[in-house]
């Protein structure tokens, strides 16, 4: 056990997210996400919500320049209550956040360097962050 790290934060995941260099992605993906499919590393955390670990990254991780986040757009546009959730988890505004439509995310979660995924039920409660320079 660590002071001053978020318990959701394991020791895998925070392997990864220290190996991860600037401008590399993190994606934190919903219990609907084929991440199997799709990750080059996968860390799996049953039962958390996304906006939930999507914070706890962030107390560690610092963003790279804008977008600083990119989530999934739903096909009508529209922002759902768990998008909202992900940009405060963030810490981004709505103008730091880039909505990608859902096969063009698939692309950039392919090339990410780690995919979270969540035990989420909510769909389109994807995010995607890159890692800035620790300063």
């Amino acid at each position: 056990m660590l002071t001053g790290i978020d318990p959701v934060l394991s020791g895998e995941l925070l392997l990864h997210l220290d190996a991860m260099g600037h401008s590399d992605a993190v994606v934190v993906a919903d219990a609907h996400f084929p991440a199997e499919r799709l990750a080059q590393r996968l860390v799996v955390l049953p039962g958390l919500e996304t906006p939930r670990v999507l914070a706890a990254i962030r107390s560690v991780l610092p963003l790279d320049d804008s977008p600083a986040l990119d989530l999934m757009a739903t096909p009508d546009g529209g922002e759902l209550p768990v998008q909202l959730q992900l940009m405060k988890a963030a810490q981004v505004e709505a103008s730091g956040t880039r909505f990608v439509d859902r096969f063009a995310f698939y692309d950039l979660a392919e090339q990410a360097y780690l995919v979270v995924r969540t035990g989420e039920t909510r769909t389109y409660g994807n995010a995607l962050l890159r890692k800035g320079v620790v300063r």
